[in-house]
């Protein structure tokens, strides 16, 4: 269309075109392909997930929205394969953006914690249990259950 518009000496459309690829190109560098990732995450394929995620070259270009799940969603993959370091350092960088709910902030909040207690970081674990715990009003019955348990197994320590 871009070649058609100039060829015809029409510029106002060609131009038009041309900013339209462009935003497209800068819209696929913020998004990736975070929107299936997170459809096979919520299938819980995480094959697929993962492979979706690793063809986000640069985590860093993502929108903040976009980020925060991306590092959420990676977090995940981590825990599901058992590499619990890896999980933790995505977990801990999703809580530094922005996520859909506070719940889904909560809940990578309480998989730090819950992975510090694995590893004996307990102090760790209990300050990350104070911040999830800061919203306490908008968190939901289960995840304030969660939090109870994982302070109870701290106690025992």
């Amino acid at each position: 269309m871009l070649v058609f518009f100039t060829y015809q000496h029409v510029y106002q459309l060609a131009a038009f075109c041309l900013m339209m690829i462009v935003l497209i190109i800068v819209e696929y560098f913020r998004q990736g392909t975070l929107v299936l990732a997170a459809k096979y995450y919520h299938l819980k394929d995480y094959q697929k997930t993962e492979e979706l995620l690793n063809q986000v070259k640069k985590p860093e270009w993502l929108s903040k929205k976009r980020r925060g799940f991306y590092e959420y969603m990676m977090g995940g993959i981590c825990l599901q394969r058992h590499d619990f370091d890896a999980a933790e350092r995505h977990y801990e960088l999703a809580t530094q953006f922005p996520l859909r709910t506070v719940n889904d902030h909560v809940a990578a909040l309480v998989h730090v914690a819950n992975i510090s207690i694995r590893q004996g970081n307990y102090e760790k674990a209990e300050a990350y249990l104070q911040l999830a715990l800061k919203d306490r009003e908008k968190i939901t019955a289960k995840m304030i259950s969660v939090i109870d348990r994982l302070r109870q197994e701290i106690k025992k320590h």
